[in-house]
């Protein structure tokens, strides 16, 4: 009836286990950080922060106040952010977000209510092909790739 759980079971199970291979790095309301933050593959500001950061995922929430030079994969922003922006893929401001300095974005949703100022810079995913032998390319590859660079579609 009270048998003890072995610790293996206990983890495996737990709600607040980190993601495997994953690390997130939380500044909290009222904390004042300057710096570099890197190998985060999530950060998350409500506090204040002036920082060179690069991660996979940046959250700041409705307290947090961001500036700096910002490199990530997607941004969610509710509280303030300014700098230089580099987000490979999607930037999403909230209703009482702002953002501002020279954004570069691939996708951006901008909510009703939402600020976006200074330099808007969109950027286009570019496909990348897996590079192969040329002993494993075959004539409709060739062709292909050729016609994909010829239609202006790389």
């Amino acid at each position: 009836m009270f048998d003890k759980k072995n610790n293996s079971e206990t983890e495996i199970n737990s709600v607040f286990r980190p993601v495997k291979g994953g690390s997130k790095v939380v500044i909290g309301e009222g904390v004042i950080l300057k710096g570099e933050v890197s190998n985060a593959s999530e950060v998350q500001i409500d506090g204040t922060a002036d920082i060179i950061l690069k991660t996979d995922n940046i959250t700041v929430g409705s307290t947090g106040n961001l500036k700096g030079t910002i490199e990530a994969e997607n941004a969610d922003i509710w509280g303030k952010i300014d700098g230089d922006l580099k987000i490979s893929n999607t930037l999403t401001i909230q209703e009482l977000g702002s953002a501002s300095g020279k954004i570069e974005y691939v996708k951006l949703q901008i909510k009703l209510g939402g600020i976006v100022t200074g330099d808007l810079i969109r950027n286009e995913k570019i496909k990348k092909f897996v590079s192969r032998d040329k002993d494993e390319i075959k004539n409709n590859d060739t062709h292909s790739l050729q016609d994909a660079i010829d239609n202006k579609k790389i």
